[in-house]
């Protein structure tokens, strides 16, 4: 500086404040031309302080912005930034060996205050005005500040990063820098707050405060791990202002930002929180609330409760702005609620800290559904028909779904078709209807489901709360939304409720029925009639074997029980169980449910139609083409004996009859090349094992003859299971002594290899078959003949002892069921990819190498094909005689045997003489 400025500014500061306001115009345009030309920063400091302290108070209003503030500010924010950068590139060298450095940066760090004080007496200067300005009044003012406060909380924000182990050595001007800038910030937003603007305002002014607004959204992102108390009323002014002038700045506000910076720091806050209450419930400290650990995690929760409370608040005033950030909402809400129970992923929590962790988060989270609920973006992101979740989000998104569900009673029309509709048009974004995303989010928590993980149940009148399964927490809530339904959404329901029944997920299929059981109950009986009406039309049109068939008769079955008795006699008339094709719906049907009247009639039609088939079969000829309908009527047979607790005598006499002309065609050799024979033999075993007191021994030696030619072999399970079920209820009869010895060592042999099971599955059940089977019999040589294996003698023993195995860790289950999860879901995806085409095209049980093709027209048929099929049946129905004169002794057998064997010999004879004569 000039001898001549430097003696100007010597003085000057002897002059009084009088001879200052008269120099005023004189000496102020020399003092902000030497300031803005000033090269060091000192002197710029020393020309600052001197406009600030001794001519600032003396300058009006009006000439504040143009004569100083516009003139003296950007200048110094540009010096206050490159302080800090000298600082920045200066403190590498640091240390306290180097006095000059440390030195210097201290001298550096002090001016910065400096500058601070300056601009804090500006700031209370206008304060102490007794006319509130405008912001343009000050244009200059607000702006320079923040960027200052901005530099400087991003200073201390980066001290530990900045001063790299050498903070100690200015650790108490920093500490004063960070004090100095919170009481300019303070003073700031106190000056501003008092400031208020006309509805019709200048750009300008709108300009200002919206740049107001955003730097303090800066501010916030920087101080938000400094201190506290600080970022939460920063946050508060800012949101303040937005409301003030929400007229004017709307359309200028960072809406992205502001929301998307509010989620962030809700969403470390719930974080932090988490972490907080885990550490205390370790440490074992929540039961001293006086602990400097629960203090922290109680002013924690605060900050989150305010984010929580803040972002709704903000959602509710600017939700029109914010419908491109429904995306970041979501998220939030699952990120969230998956940190809560029943979610894998929560902690487990003393219930102190969980009640004040769900006070923080999880109570605003309906505030925040609730002003979410009406914005179309935000219905589409969660009900997008491709959303794309991990495995942990699965429940999240399930139960925000059930929560949304919960929340539209008190909804307007609109709303309610936007969530209930799905899509309605090619040009919509394709979403589902709430109901299917509801059952479709239900089926991806396998996991889930198989722990299980509970929810508080609905707390009854007189009863206390208790915990229930996620099936039971979403059906109920389900049921409750249909309950209150407009008529005008119920064919959407229907269509929900028919595709969940379709899909090859039975957990899923099962609440889809629970659901539509509660619909039929509360609509009418007419109402009633017409879904079983349906539903029987549907499951006519699968195939026996298919999981929509399984699903559709399980909901078939128990809506049986819903129906009217002159509505159960309109079903017989719809679908009469006199015919073959019918008896696919009465086969899901427990007659039991059926009025007195009602269910006799179908048991004497499903009767009668088994002897007719059975006896048309025998007489055709044993057609192997023909068994498809035996295995329909015995189907059949076995749900009229089901639902029967004391089958009435005629009926019993019939099914033996039926039954046992049956057995006595049953070709061992045949069921291992014919899975068609293999469905008749489950269902015979599953008769026999009913009407076992009613069989007669040879007709028992026959059944195990056959089981012993399939039980080694890869045969189906439920075929396995049949036969486990026939071998337990032969415990219940005493087979006359002629016939043990070919009875018995049978029975302990396929024991011995079914209680070798290859699965669990039918390890268990082999298990308990053989128990009830010990329990009852009169044979005791099968027990111990049967465990001829020393390990399955164990297991038995286990078993029957009650010994439980040791409990599978907790993570090691999760890590199975997950695992589990991803096969099942493979598994189930597969067979939905085999039938796009149901129910509209009904693909057919029967392939081309599971069972033999039905007898072609005689035009078709070859002398070789006919001399096969003849010589089959001679071949079954010889080895069923054989083995039915192995299990009777010679007293027994009819007196014409002898004779008509002699006729058959006489009959083979001739046919090889025939053969011979035309060989030669």
């Amino acid at each position: 500086m000039s001898p001549t400025n430097s003696y100007l500014l010597d003085e000057v500061l002897q002059w009084s404040q009088e001879t200052c306001c008269q120099e005023l115009k004189t000496v102020l345009p020399k003092l902000t031309c030497l300031h803005n030309n000033s090269e060091t920063w000192d002197d710029h400091i020393r020309i600052l302080k001197i406009i600030t302290d001794m001519f600032l108070p003396h300058i009006g209003l009006s000439e504040l912005e143009s004569e100083c503030f516009s003139k003296i500010l950007p200048k110094t924010v540009t010096m206050f930034e490159s302080m800090i950068k000298e600082i920045t590139d200066q403190v590498g060298e640091l240390s306290s060996q180097n006095t000059e450095l440390h030195a210097l940066l201290r001298s550096i760090l002090q001016a910065l205050m400096q500058v601070i004080d300056a601009l804090s007496n500006c700031v209370r200067h206008v304060g102490s005005l007794d006319e509130t300005p405008d912001l343009d009044a000050i244009h200059s003012l607000p702006t320079c500040v923040l960027k200052v406060l901005r530099e400087t909380f991003q200073h201390c924000k980066d001290s530990e990063v900045v001063y790299c182990g050498r903070l100690s050595l200015v650790a108490d001007l920093l500490q004063g820098l960070f004090k100095e800038a919170y009481s300019l910030q303070k003073a700031l937003l106190d000056l501003i707050d008092r400031m208020s603007f006309d509805k019709i305002a200048s750009e300008e002014q709108i300009s200002d405060i919206v740049a107001v607004i955003h730097s303090l959204l800066d501010i916030c992102s920087i101080i938000s791990n400094l201190d506290i108390a600080m970022h939460a009323n920063t946050w508060k002014f800012l949101i303040k202002q937005s409301l003030k002038y929400q007229s004017l700045v709307e359309e200028h506000l960072h809406h992205g930002d502001i929301s998307g910076s509010l989620c962030d720091n809700l969403l470390s806050a719930f974080h932090s929180c988490v972490e907080l209450a885990e550490q205390i419930t370790q440490a074992g400290l929540q039961e001293t609330p006086q602990s400097p650990e629960y203090k922290v995690f109680q002013k924690t929760a605060k900050m989150c409760r305010f984010f929580a409370n803040t972002l709704v608040h903000y959602i509710k005033e600017f939700k029109c702005f914010l419908t491109k950030y429904c995306g970041i909402f979501h998220k939030l809400y699952l990120q969230i609620i998956s940190k809560f129970p029943p979610s894998l992923c929560a902690p487990a929590l003393p219930t102190v800290l969980s009640e004040e962790l769900n006070a923080a988060a999880l109570v605003p989270l309906d505030a925040f559904l609730l002003q979410l609920l009406p914005l179309r973006p935000f219905v589409e992101v969660v009900l997008q028909q491709d959303l794309r979740l991990s495995p942990e989000q699965a429940l999240s998104q399930c139960l925000l779904l059930v929560n949304v569900m919960v929340q539209l009673a008190n909804q307007p029309e609109e709303v309610l078709q936007l969530w209930y509709t799905g899509s309605q048009f090619s040009e919509d974004t394709p979403r589902l209807p709430l109901y299917q995303a509801i059952l479709t989010s239900f089926r991806r928590c396998y996991t889930e489901r198989a722990v299980p993980v509970l929810l508080p149940g609905v707390m009854l009148k007189g009863q206390p709360q208790v915990q229930v399964t996620l099936h039971h927490h979403v059906c109920v809530q389900l049921c409750v939304s249909v309950a209150v339904l407009p008529a005008v959404y119920f064919p959407v329901l229907e269509r929900c409720l028919i595709e969940a029944l379709l899909q090859a997920d039975t957990e899923t299929a099962l609440l889809a029925a629970d659901v539509w059981c509660f619909t039929a109950r509360y609509g009418t009986a007419e109402l009633c009639l017409h879904h079983v009406l349906l539903i029987a039309q549907l499951v006519k049109l699968c195939t026996a074997e298919c999981y929509q068939s399984l699903h559709l008769g399980m909901l078939l079955k128990r809506m049986i029980f819903l129906m009217t008795p002159n509505h159960q006699m309109e079903l017989i008339a719809r679908f009469p169980p006199s015919e073959v094709e019918n008896l696919a719906v009465w086969n899901h049907v427990l007659l039991r449910a059926l009025s007195k009247d009602t269910r006799h009639r179908v048991e004497k039609e499903i009767i009668s139609l088994t002897e007719k088939v059975v006896t048309d079969w025998q007489n055709g000829g044993f057609k192997l083409g023909k068994v498809d309908k035996v295995n329909a009527v015995l189907v059949s047979l076995l749900a009229v004996l089901h639902g029967q607790q004391s089958p009435e005598e005629q009926g019993v006499l019939s099914a033996v009859s039926s039954i046992t002309q049956l057995w006595l065609r049953m070709n061992p050799d045949q069921l291992l090349s014919h899975a068609v024979l293999q469905a008749t033999l489950q269902s015979l075993l599953s008769l026999s094992a009913i009407l076992v007191k009613n069989i007669e021994p040879q007709v028992i030696c026959q059944a195990l003859l056959c089981l012993d030619a399939v039980v080694c072999q890869r045969c189906d399970d439920k075929l396995l299971l049949a036969a486990l079920e026939f071998l337990s209820s032969l415990g219940k009869i005493f087979i006359p002594p002629d016939n043990q010895s070919h009875i018995l060592p049978r029975l302990s042999s396929l024991f011995g290899n079914l209680l070798a099971g290859r699965t669990w599955l039918l390890h268990q059940h082999a298990l308990e078959a053989f128990s009830y089977f010990a329990e009852n019999t009169n044979h005791e040589e099968v027990i111990s003949q049967s465990l001829f294996v020393e390990d399955t003698k164990s297991k038995v023993v286990n078993y029957l002892s009650k010994t439980v195995n040791a409990p599978e860790e907790v993570e090691l289950r999760l890590r199975r069921l997950r695992q589990e999860s991803q096969v099942l879901e493979e598994q189930n995806e597969k067979l939905e990819s085999n039938d796009e085409d149901f129910p509209d095209q009904p693909t057919a049980e029967v392939s081309a190498d599971s069972e033999p093709c039905l007898k072609r027209p005689r035009q078709e048929t070859s002398t070789e094909e006919e001399y096969s099929r003849y010589m089959e049946t001679a071949e079954s129905a010889l080895k069923a005689l054989c083995a039915l004169t192995e299990c009777q002794t010679n007293t027994l057998t009819p007196a014409w045997l002898e004779s008509r064997l002699l006729e058959l010999q006489s009959l083979i004879t001739n046919i090889s003489r025939n053969r011979q004569r035309h060989v030669s």
